[in-house]
């Protein structure tokens, strides 16, 4: 990867993707102002590179709640007792494995660890915090804040304009 670079249609892909990554190739060489198989080629050279890790489809909570029950999202605060690198790398491991878990930060200045969770409902929730933070002898802390509603998410990274 030291040698890879990107120009401004690895850009403008990008940017499409994180947009849509449905959209046909040949919606996104019209986007380009390239043909569909140089849209194909890039698309690939850009995930063998590993900038783009996977495609996946991104579901309207609320709307999945309405369908399955109502959802339960946190995010929670988590300082462990013992900071030494071993036990912040078992706790990040489990939490990780952790299918409730969305996303799991090794933060500085304050607690350890903040994670995004997801769960069908309380009950599922306490169920979590049995699993990960007290069934660990290692936790000291837990701190969860519970979503009311949620008012933006977007997944986008910034990326530069195309000059």
């Amino acid at each position: 990867m030291n040698n890879f670079s990107v120009d401004d249609l690895d850009l403008t892909l990008l940017d499409a993707l994180q947009t849509d990554a449905a959209q046909p190739l040949s919606a996104l060489a019209a986007r380009c102002g390239v043909s569909t198989p140089t849209v194909l080629r890039r698309v690939r050279r850009l995930q063998a590179a590993g900038l783009i890790e996977r495609r996946v489809a991104i579901l309207q909570p609320e709307r999945v709640a309405a369908l399955l029950g109502q959802g339960l999202t946190a995010i929670v605060e988590i300082g462990l007792e013992r900071q030494g690198d071993e036990h912040l790398r078992a706790f990040e491991a489990r939490a990780v494995a952790e299918p409730a878990v969305q996303q799991c930060y090794r933060v500085s200045a304050g607690p350890d660890f903040v994670l995004v969770v997801a769960t069908r409902n309380m009950a599922d929730y306490h169920s979590l915090v049995q699993r990960l933070f007290t069934d660990q002898g290692n936790v000291r802390h837990v701190k969860a804040y519970f979503s009311v509603r949620r008012s933006k998410f977007d997944p986008r990274l910034p990326l530069p304009r195309p000059k």
